[in-house]
């Protein structure tokens, strides 16, 4: 059995824990009944011991294996791994989704995308990165009486993401603590009009409204003082063309959006400038969670 689960980009500039989306940069797991417990990483985190014992995966799999079929069972696990740990492209939303899903299917248990998704928001309690993992493509996220309400959007080839990985991680609990305790009303209704502008753009394909409708006063310059290159990265993306660029997640990824033709020269500018950091030119992804037997 074989489960499969994108990265993710969210808050989208103002769009605090509510907007989201999926690029094609998937963690995939293989698991199958086995007489001895084990588990292999290949990829990002193989060089991590302690992710090979009692992993946030394995932890989240086992309670809801148990709660499901009233037993245990060993698994053989096998891990391919290509988000990168702690950069803000969701790689704790992805191992969260995959590990639910997998206990489902181990159990022999059909589930819909809806209810994992639900089931997540036990572990991760802000739907913007969850919900395009589960779902793919863009997504407008709220949570109400801990169920998730959401629309998604289909996203086009002809657009890419360019996401800039520096070397250094950001945790997202730590990053929280650099934000203000509260904002001006100014500044809140900044941001509201602003999201709004941004998931009106998403849904009607405006892509050149994005430049103005993703700008953020909530978070973004804050956690982005902790790596203060990022702003470099996003003064020389808008230079080269990007329809969009905001801080992923937390951090310390950047992602920009451009049109196909642009976007292998923003990517080479990228490089060029910023030679430590890995650069990646991303097709959007608009399967999300995805079941292969």
């Amino acid at each position: 059995m074989t489960i499969s689960v994108p990265a993710t980009s969210a808050n989208l500039g103002p769009g605090f824990d509510s907007l989201g989306l999926a690029v094609d940069l998937r963690n995939v797991v293989e698991f199958h009944p086995s007489k001895f417990f084990s588990v292999s990483i290949k990829g990002e985190g193989e060089d991590n011991p302690k992710l090979k014992g009692n992993n946030l995966f394995i932890s989240i799999f086992n309670d809801h294996y148990g709660r499901l079929t009233q037993k245990k069972q060993n698994f053989k696990f096998t891990f391919f791994n290509q988000i990168p740990m702690s950069r803000g492209l969701g790689s704790s939303s992805a191992v969260i989704i995959s590990a639910i899903a997998s206990a489902h299917e181990a159990a022999g248990i059909k589930v819909s995308k809806r209810r994992i998704l639900n089931h997540a928001l036990f572990y991760e309690s802000h739907p913007d990165n969850i919900t395009p993992a589960v779902m793919g493509g863009f997504n407008v996220a709220a949570v109400e009486k801990n169920k998730v309400f959401s629309q998604r959007k289909h996203l086009p080839e002809y657009i890419k993401a360019v996401v800039t990985i520096p070397n250094k991680q950001m945790n997202t609990n730590q990053s929280r603590t650099l934000l203000p305790k509260s904002y001006s009303k100014e500044n809140a209704v900044f941001n509201i009009s602003h999201a709004a502008l941004t998931a009106a753009a998403f849904f009607n394909e405006d892509w050149e409204m994005l430049k103005i409708a993703s700008q953020d006063r909530f978070h973004q310059k804050y956690r982005m003082k902790t790596l203060p290159e990022l702003f470099s990265v996003q003064k020389l993306a808008y230079e080269s063309g990007a329809l969009m660029s905001t801080l992923s997640g937390s951090g310390s990824t950047f992602f920009s959006m451009a049109y196909d033709d642009d976007a292998q020269a923003l990517a080479a500018k990228m490089k060029q400038k910023f030679p430590d950091f890995a650069v990646k030119v991303l097709d959007f992804d608009n399967n999300g969670l995805v079941f292969q037997k």
